[in-house]
């Protein structure tokens, strides 16, 4: 069965993947390798290579979802996908992103919006702040699938749209906030583990967390990607030179967000951020 590490972009997603693919895959438990990740994303073309050939129809797409998932789960034992897709579901079709039959359960990763709209703006190379919050209110929001990727058009929707089909997730749910990794990362990634344990009977020694969490900081993160690159970038941004792991802990919504952009921010969250005590 699969547990989904679920979160919109930009939101911490790629740093607990690094944490969890080198405790659970590496041999070298607390090494940490950016570009060597044994868990991966869906959906991706290769899920659906013997359901469709049309892999930029949304539609066609859709419908497959949930046979995608029941061949992955013809293989026996427990599978960590990394999805930045909403966990949506269109009653009209019977379409559904998942279903409990095929996940056992979900780490939801969320960030303050504030701070997501910043590393929006850079990663998805938008012209300004509007263009970014718009992305981010975008309610029908689609990316990805692109002729030239491997991956699918990803189904997002709104960031808040986003962050509420998967908190009522009802199996086997673990909401991770990002701004915790960053203040408490012993006690935040403790946690992740304590949950892995209590799903999958995984056993860790307390030395090698600790000292997996001081290898996963994220300057060096930044310095093996200055070094070696990171395979998980966008083809975009490689050919821009622009790195990955590039602002992190400097990515500081009251330093870096004008106060109009951040007033429509609240103003449109405003529920879901009272609700996540960001507000």
């Amino acid at each position: 069965m699969i547990v989904w590490l679920a979160s919109y972009p930009k939101s911490g997603n790629t740093w607990v993947r690094i944490f969890i693919s080198t405790l659970l895959y590496s041999s070298e438990k607390t090494k940490v390798d950016i570009n060597k990740q044994h868990l991966k994303q869906f959906p991706n073309r290769s899920n659906f290579k013997n359901l469709t050939n049309n892999f930029l129809n949304l539609d066609e797409l859709s419908k497959n979802y949930i046979s995608a998932q029941d061949i992955i789960n013809l293989e026996k034992g427990i599978k960590f996908y990394k999805t930045h897709s909403a966990n949506w579901k269109n009653f009209d079709k019977n379409y559904y992103f998942t279903n409990y039959e095929n996940s056992l359960g979900v780490i939801h990763i969320v960030r303050d919006p504030r701070n997501v709209i910043t590393s929006i703006l850079d990663y998805y190379n938008k012209e300004n702040y509007q263009e970014a919050l718009n992305f981010l209110i975008d309610r029908g929001k689609v990316v990805g699938g692109t002729k030239h990727e491997s991956g699918v058009p990803t189904i997002l929707l709104s960031w808040a749209d986003h962050y509420n089909s998967w908190k009522v997730f009802k199996k086997n749910y673990l909401l991770v906030k990002y701004e915790n990794l960053l203040t408490d990362p012993v006690n935040e990634f403790l946690k992740i583990t304590d949950f892995l344990g209590s799903i999958v009977k995984f056993k860790f020694e307390e030395k090698e967390i600790l000292e997996l969490i001081e290898n996963c900081k994220f300057e060096k993160f930044s310095n093996q990607e200055d070094n070696h690159g990171f395979i998980d970038n966008s083809s975009t941004n490689k050919s821009l030179r622009k790195k990955f792991f590039k602002l992190g802990p400097n990515n500081n919504w009251e330093k870096l967000l004008d106060s109009q952009i951040r007033s429509k921010i609240e103003k449109t969250f405003e529920n879901e951020m009272k609700e996540l005590q960001y507000l």
